[in-house]
C-alpha cells in the first residue's frame, strides 16, 4: 500500500493526523501542495472519488475572497479552481494507491477505514 498525505507543514490538523499515522505505524509520505504543482488531472480524480464539496477549504482566506458565484460551481470549474490555488484544497487530503480516500482529520476512526477499506 502506497499513502500520500498531501497538506501544508505548518497545518495543525496536517500535524495531528501525521502523528497519528506515526504513532500507529502507518507508513506514509508528506507531499507539502504549497510546493508542487498537482496537475488538473490528478486533482480531477480526487474529486471524482470525494466530490468537491469536502475538498473544499471554506474556512481559508482563499476560499473567502472567491465570488459568490463559487456556490454555484461545478465540479469542473472547482478543479480549475483547486489546480490554480491548492490553499483552496482541504488538508489533509489522504491518497491510497493514487486514489483519493478521506480529506480531513476530524475523525481518525473514519480516516483508519478509509485507508484500510
Amino acid at each position: 500500500m502506497s499513502l500520500q498525505v498531501y497538506g501544508i507543514p505548518n497545518c495543525g490538523t496536517c500535524k495531528k493526523a501525521l502523528t497519528w499515522l506515526t504513532g500507529n505505524n502507518i507508513d506514509h509520505e508528506f507531499v507539502n501542495s504549497r510546493e508542487i504543482q498537482i496537475p488538473k488531472e490528478t486533482i480531477a480524480s480526487w474529486v471524482a472519488s470525494l466530490g468537491n464539496k469536502p475538498m473544499r477549504n471554506t474556512s481559508g482566506q482563499s476560499y473567502r475572497s472567491l465570488s459568490e458565484e463559487k456556490d454555484q460551481w461545478d465540479d469542473e470549474q472547482w478543479v480549475s479552481a483547486f489546480t490554480q490555488d491548492t490553499m483552496l484544497l482541504k488538508r489533509p487530503l489522504f491518497v491510497k494507491d493514487g486514489i483519493a480516500v478521506a480529506v480531513g482529520f476530524r475523525d481518525p476512526d473514519a480516516v483508519r477505514q478509509a485507508i484500510f477499506k
